[in-house]
């Protein structure tokens, strides 16, 4: 479904989402849910794209959370089956999604950021999960993965008392990737995507789907035993690109990668 609330854009192999509801710090509604989704499908089936950037349109919000005017907690419209925002429970996607991050990211906005691969910050931004504070929890993954993202004792601070939490200080827990002045914050992302792209698609892809299988295994030991046994595994161990990065290395050229 088209919905001018949420804009797409793909160039040079990277495809950004960009939640546009600035007058509403993009908070996100029923609708929007389903529109993410269908943006993320997308992107999860052009092997022309490459990375996914997901950012909040104006200079206040990357995404204030759920918009609660329109939540309904009896009968509601039901999130998509990849979850809130489309991809809180979108495990099978194996191409990177970076959020840039410039300002208020809380609640809903901060599952969604939490969601993704990185978290590029702006100094402005700031982190919560506030929904205690309102009778509500962060059921669209937050509470999950902040836990397992940033450790159980530094997690159940932020978890139970609501406070909100700087970039700097997120990035010390270790939720952020980078950041960045404010300013510079649409180039920092765009060197990481150049940077991710420069790479061979397939392998950026297995490092992805093997680094999230590896944490689901019991031991390390299980992971570096069963890797091989992955289907990426075996798609990467017969690519043309698996060949072609020794090839150029030995020839002292750039590599052309394929995708294949």
């Amino acid at each position: 479904m088209a919905d001018y609330r949420i804009l797409t854009q793909a160039e040079d192999g990277v495809f950004t989402v960009t939640l546009n509801r600035p007058e509403k710090l993009n908070a996100i509604t029923p609708d929007m849910h389903v529109a993410l989704d269908e943006a993320f499908d997308r992107f999860a089936a052009n092997d022309s794209l490459h990375v996914c950037v997901v950012k909040g349109a104006g200079e206040r919000a990357f995404c204030a959370g759920s918009d609660l005017t329109e939540v309904s907690f009896d009968g509601g419209k039901p999130y998509p089956a990849n979850g809130y925002a489309g991809i809180a429970q979108r495990f099978d996607l194996d191409k990177p999604v970076i959020a840039s991050v410039g300002g208020i990211c809380l609640g809903g906005g901060f599952e969604l950021a939490l969601s993704c691969d990185m978290i590029v910050a702006s100094e402005r931004a700031v982190f919560g999960l506030p929904e205690p504070k309102v009778g509500v929890i962060a059921i669209g993954g937050g509470i999950h993965r902040i836990v397992r993202q940033i450790g159980i004792k530094q997690a159940m601070g932020p978890l139970l008392t609501g406070r909100n939490i700087a970039a700097r200080e997120g990035y010390e827990m270790g939720f952020v990737s980078e950041v960045v002045p404010h300013e510079n914050l649409d180039e920092a992302v765009a060197e990481l995507c150049g940077q991710i792209i420069a790479n061979a698609p397939l392998a950026v892809r297995l490092s992805k789907a093997l680094a999230m299988w590896g944490l689901e295994q019991p031991t390390l030991a299980d992971a570096l035993a069963k890797q091989a046994e992955h289907p990426s595994f075996q798609r990467w161990i017969s690519a043309e690109d698996t060949r072609e990065g020794p090839k150029a290395f030995a020839e002292k050229r750039a590599p052309q990668w394929k995708g294949r």
